[in-house]
């Protein structure tokens, strides 16, 4: 099977609007968790991983289109965007049937659902924009895209909520690797910060209250922690053949070379206590890229800073790596940016080809007082330098979805 590289990343998230100033936020353990803006929610909950101060660049979409669409498009769009020049992409790169688009999305539109309804209750259903439907639905993420790029190859959404932009990532890399496309663009985007979504999270415990500290609020594996802080933003990675990357003389960040997909079969909400799925996951993509546990150096964990969730992780670390799980580097960084949810395995792949790529591992951010139940190495507050091999991505999502992403250093 043809190999898969990684040739270009886009990121939009509370830490910043594209790649550089994100990563940098992320290697330094600054928090893009604030204060939500006032007149956004009318409930109680107070912070999140808020996208503040955002404009869609005019190329990636015309000004006059902009408010036609929901967030999450405006995100996807951006993201997209950045990681297509990124690669130093073209339209004449590749014949335009040959570059396809796989995205996922958790929730879709509902913000501008939220909108649209308070229109009819006012003013009745003939003031419904005909734009609407178009403006919600999840797979307009890759329609809007390929369209706006011109990728006549695949486009499809994928959403299985945590686990969307995972999902979609493990299915762009296959069809590269079966030959069937040369370029997709893949990850994730969210944008759910509004009433319903927030109040549904909140009314079932899941997110955290720590309101008076909002950068301290997401800690996973920390004894304090309390709940997750809901993010948004998108993660958007140019996945590409290796040998037409090598042939266009493209700067290859890292491979892909193994994806995990699993079932708890347990509960809607609540992981598998012993982490089941989440070991079968890892099992999965470890067996699909041919190597062994102690051949991995570092896990992007789900660890979302719920009490259950991070460590059940921990547990299936522990047995999926048996005695290696000592010396792997474990860390959370929805600690910073918050839980994308749909979009989360998207800008977390990312971190884990940018750490393949620099040698810079990221932190868990707020671990202060690490839970002795989440015992391995979590790489406390600071950034570490190391080069490594191979990095695995978790994702789970309600429905007891689960996806693991493995991703290879690029030696030429």
């Amino acid at each position: 099977m043809r190999r898969v590289a990684i040739t270009g990343m886009g990121a939009v998230c509370g830490l910043g609007h594209n790649l550089n100033d994100v990563w940098n936020g992320i290697i330094a353990g600054k928090s893009g968790i604030s204060k939500i803006t006032p007149g956004v929610l009318d409930g109680p909950v107070e912070i999140a991983g808020e996208v503040k101060n955002f404009i869609l660049h005019e190329q990636a979409l015309p000004a006059k289109e902009v408010s036609r669409y929901d967030k999450f498009l405006h995100y996807a769009l951006a993201g997209s965007y950045e990681a297509y020049h990124h690669a130093n992409l073209t339209k004449d790169s590749y014949p335009a049937e040959r570059i396809g688009c796989i995205l996922g999305v958790g929730m879709g539109g509902i913000p501008e659902v939220e909108r649209v309804k308070d229109v009819f209750n006012a003013k009745g259903h003939r003031r419904v924009s005909p734009f609407f439907i178009p403006a919600i639905i999840p797979n307009m993420a890759s329609g809007l895209v390929s369209i706006q790029l011109n990728l006549q190859g695949l486009n499809y959404t994928i959403a299985s909520a945590c686990a969307s932009a995972g999902h979609a990532i493990g299915n762009a890399a296959t069809e590269i690797m079966l030959g069937r496309q040369d370029v997709v663009i893949s990850g994730g985007s969210e944008s759910v910060i509004c009433d319903l979504p927030v109040s549904g999270f909140n009314n079932m415990k899941a997110l955290s209250r720590r309101y008076d500290e909002p950068e301290k609020a997401s800690r996973p594996f920390d004894l304090a922690r309390d709940g997750f802080v809901i993010g948004e933003g998108a993660g958007v990675l140019v996945l590409e053949d290796l040998e037409k990357a090598k042939a266009r003389g493209a700067t290859i960040y890292a491979e892909v070379v193994g994806f995990g997909a699993s079932s708890d079969a347990h509960h809607i909400t609540a992981p598998h206590p012993n982490g089941d799925g989440a070991y079968h996951c890892m099992q999965q993509a470890m067996t699909m890229a041919g190597i062994g546990p102690q051949q991995i150096d570092y896990i992007n964990a789900h660890g979302t800073s719920t009490p259950l969730g991070d460590i059940a992780e921990i547990k299936a670390i522990k047995r999926a790596f048996q005695e290696h799980a000592k010396t792997l580097k474990v860390s959370s960084t929805k600690s910073m940016t918050g839980h994308l949810l749909g979009a989360a395995a998207g800008i977390e792949t990312i971190f884990c080809a940018m750490a393949l790529h620099t040698g810079i591992i990221p932190p868990t951010a707020n671990l202060e007082q690490q839970d002795p139940l989440c015992d391995l190495d979590c790489v406390a507050n600071k950034a570490v330098h190391q080069q490594i091999a191979y990095a695995l991505n978790n994702s789970f999502g309600f429905g007891g979805t689960n996806s693991s992403t493995i991703l290879k250093a690029y030696k030429k």
